[in-house]
Parts: structure tokens; C-alpha cells; sequence
């Protein structure tokens, strides 16, 4: 099998296969990793999901952009390991689903992207005999869920940034009570403080000899395995294959990706509904063709998505035949009216998203934590302007436990805590703090090696 070659949205020359791409993160020239073609899934191989498992389907999408880098007998082991917990898609009234992505290790959608990446690096890192630094910054689930993929691995360590005021509790602590290969640095500063830093280093050649690598959606290898979950989805709520409308609740991006990539490999979609909180530079972007980055983020209750300048939009504006370069600065406009063709997007307030978890409990009995909840009013937003579409799925990305004071605001009711987080309060915390300047992170990795 061929191997699909990925280049830099930045537009570096190089070409590199997904090990490369999968191990550097990010391209030489800051740029993110796009592949320069994107498998086409058979018409017969679609129809037949809704009788595959989830590692099954998860094979299918995958297996392409690997080639022949992975045995096909480690890739189905990697995957059949990588997803052994449920993936519930639950219906709340007539064609209308949430899909349920809280039911991993750490309880959020991270999960799915996370476990697979950390078994396909530790796969190419034991090839090669070689040990890397993953260093990646989170606005809330992610460095949890990278913390734990990755927990243990003996030739990696990772350091996680967090915004140190904009991490609930629970999140802080999925990080910060694990120890051994992991170093979470709470950062006084907002998520996107915490992503350029990362980018600085990255970019740092006195610190090329650590070997660095990212975690976050800037790397390729997190966005495939999110491409899954739009095909399971779809399998579970479609008949021969219906398209669907997809909600998705949007912060960095990264999910909206996968979705978009699930989409150009033929994954039968109407249209998906790009739903942010107040960080609203990409709604307004839709309606203007004006980009304008929010800096600093705005601080809502659904933190994870407290994104003023999504990295993902680098890719989002590649696949629709432009350029964007990692400052936000529009190199070569995108396709538009394509955009708005396959793209509704919408901002919803605080106020929305709390009466929206509000009224989802008491029309259906159905939990929703804020990003979910974003979602959720998103799509009830889409069938208000463009009429009823079934079937429907709304994403939900991480489960209401780690959202409790939020829930009992809104429900007055204490969700039940899941078993993966109902010791996490007992558990002592070990972490670092940092202000907001590139020299202290600098100086803290060359010291970790």
C-alpha cells in the first residue's frame, strides 16, 4: 500500500509520512500537517458499519494514511486495546442523538484521539529505539486525557501547560495526580498563552536535541482517530446511507477537523453546525470574511473551548483551497461560499448554555455538561433557521461530573461521579507554576532532560 505523504499549511517543500509527521508535531516552519490527499472510503465498505465494532471501523479510517509504517495485526491490537469502553449514542426525541464521547479513562472526548496516538508513538519510538519530550498545552481536557495516554511510557515524558485559572478542579487534577513520566506547569496566563509557548519551543533550535513532540490537535496524529467517531455516529442513527447533521461543539477546532476529514472520505454528512461559546472569531469570520483573532480569550464556563484563535483554522482554511499562517494572518483567501455551504456556525453566551443545560434535563431527563451543552443549543439553533433535519447528532464531550457546579446550578441536580474520577479528590497534586514568558518554559525543559 502506498504511503500518503503530509505537508506544511505553511507551505514547507517536504513532504514527510505519518511517522515524521506523527513524531514532530509540527512542520519545521511552524506549519500543521495536512495529508496531500485524503483516501476515499468504497461506497460498500460505509454500508457495512453499522455491523462493525468501533475498533473495526476505527481500522478502516485509520489504515489508510499509514501505508505500510504499522503491521496490520499490531494496528487492529493497538485499536482493539486503545477502545475498550462504550461509546453510547443516545437518543433524545425523534431523529435527534447525542453522541456520548465521556466514557474513557479521563471521561472526555480526548480520550479517543489520545490512547490511539500514545500506542502508535510508542510503536514507532521502539522501532527506532529512540525517547522523545511530548509537550503540549491545554484549555482544559486535553492534558488530561494526553497525560494519561501517555502515563507510564518509559520513553516519553510529557509536559502538560494549563492556564492556572481557566482548568476546572477535576481537570487540574486528571493531570496533576499522576507523577512518574508526567510534569503538568500551570501557566499565569489563557490557554492561547499556553499555545504559543508551546509553538516558541518547538520552534527553538537550542532545543532540538530533546526530540520534542505535541499532543495537542496540531498533531495529525490526534485529528485521524477523531475522524472515527462521525463514521460510528453515522453508522447508529442512518439508514443506507442518510446523511447526517453534526453538531460540534468548537474550541480549538481539532474535532471539527475530524469531522471535515470524515466528510472528504466520503462519510455521508448535510452539514456541520460549528458551535463556539463567546470566543466568536470564527462565526464572525463566516458572516464578514473578516478574520479577527480575540486576544486575549474570552473566559466562559465551557472552558476547554476558551480559544481566541483556534490552531486548526490553519487546516480548515487548507481544505477549502487557502492559507493561514499560525498568527492567524490569511496568506491566501478560502473557498467561502464552500465554507458556508458545508459550515453553520454559531456563538451561544453563558446565559444560552446554562438554560440550555437547564432545559434539556427538564424536556428529556438528559445531562449535559457546557460544551455539550454548546453543541446542543447550536443544532437547536441550525433547525430554528434552516429547518428540520433528521438525523441529527450533537456531540458530547466530556462527561457532567467534571462540570458539577455548573449541573447543580442548572438541574439542582449532583451528577454522579464516574469510577475513573471518583478517587481523584483523595489523590495528592504535583505540579509546577510559571508566568507567561517563553524563558522560564526554555529554561525548564532543558533542565527536565
Amino acid at each position: 500500500m502506498s504511503t500518503i505523504k503530509f505537508f506544511s499549511t505553511n507551505g514547507h517543500p517536504e513532504g514527510v509520512d505519518f511517522r515524521e509527521a506523527l513524531l514532530q508535531g509540527q512542520a519545521p516552519d511552524k506549519g500543521l500537517y495536512m495529508p496531500e490527499q485524503i483516501p476515499q472510503l468504497p461506497v460498500g465498505n460505509i454500508l457495512q458499519f453499522p455491523g462493525k465494532s468501533y475498533p473495526e471501523i476505527a481500522y478502516q479510517v485509520i489504515k489508510p494514511y499509514l501505508g505500510d509504517l504499522v503491521a496490520d495485526s499490531a494496528l487492529q491490537a493497538m485499536l482493539q486495546d486503545a477502545y475498550n469502553y462504550p461509546v453510547p449514542v443516545e437518543k433524545v426525541y425523534e431523529g435527534k442523538y447525542i453522541l456520548r464521547l465521556d466514557r474513557g479513562p479521563t471521561c472526555s472526548f480526548k480520550d479517543f484521539a489520545a490512547r490511539t496516538m500514545a500506542r502508535l508513538m510508542q510503536y514507532f519510538l521502539t522501532e527506532e529505539g529512540k525517547n522523545i519530550v511530548i509537550l503540549t498545552a491545554t484549555s482544559g481536557d486535553t492534558g488530561s486525557a494526553v497525560a494519561q495516554a501517555f502515563y507510564g511510557l518509559e520513553n516519553i515524558k510529557v509536559v502538560v501547560l494549563f492556564p492556572e485559572t481557566e482548568v476546572t478542579a477535576r481537570q487540574r487534577r486528571q493531570m496533576t495526580t499522576l507523577g512518574k513520566n508526567v510534569f503538568p506547569l500551570a501557566v499565569a496566563g489563557k490557554f492561547d498563552d499556553c499555545q504559543a509557548l508551546v509553538k516558541q519551543a518547538f520552534a527553538d533550535p537550542e532545543l532540538s536535541s530533546l526530540d520534542l513532540s505535541s499532543a495537542n490537535s496540531i498533531n495529525i496524529g490526534r485529528l485521524l482517530p477523531q475522524a472515527v467517531y462521525y463514521f460510528y455516529a453515522q453508522s447508529r442513527v442512518a439508514v443506507e446511507g442518510q446523511p447526517v447533521v453534526f453538531s460540534v461543539p468548537s474550541g480549538n477546532f481539532g474535532d471539527l477537523m475530524g469531522g471535515l476529514i470524515a466528510q472528504r472520505m466520503g462519510l455521508p454528512v448535510h452539514r456541520f453546525v460549528v458551535a463556539t461559546n463567546d470566543n466568536d472569531e470564527f462565526p464572525g469570520f463566516m458572516k464578514t470574511g473578516v478574520y479577527e483573532p480575540i486576544r486575549p480569550s474570552r473566559n466562559c464556563i465551557s472552558n476547554a473551548m476558551n480559544v481566541g484563535h483556534p490552531s486548526n483554522l490553519a487546516r480548515v482554511f487548507a481544505l477549502y483551497g487557502g492559507q493561514m499562517d499560525e498568527s492567524g494572518r490569511i496568506g491566501r483567501r478560502p473557498d467561502i461560499p464552500a465554507m458556508r455551504k458545508d459550515l453553520y456556525a454559531i456563538s451561544i453566551s453563558d446565559e444560552e448554555t446554562r438554560r440550555t443545560i437547564k432545559e434539556a434535563y427538564l424536556q428529556y431527563r438528559v445531562l449535559l455538561e457546557p460544551h455539550g451543552a454548546v453543541g446542543w443549543a447550536g443544532l437547536m439553533k441550525y433547525l430554528d433557521d434552516c429547518g428540520d433535519w433528521s438525523p441529527c447528532v450533537s456531540l458530547e464531550t466530556a462527561d457532567p461530573a467534571k462540570f458539577p457546579e455548573e449541573i447543580v446550578r442548572a438541574t439542582g441536580v449532583n451528577p454522579v461521579l464516574p469510577p475513573a474520577m471518583s478517587r481523584l479528590d483523595e489523590l495528592s497534586e504535583q505540579y509546577g507554576k510559571m508566568g507567561n514568558d517563553y524563558s522560564g518554559l526554555k529554561n525548564y525543559l532543558l533542565h527536565l532532560a
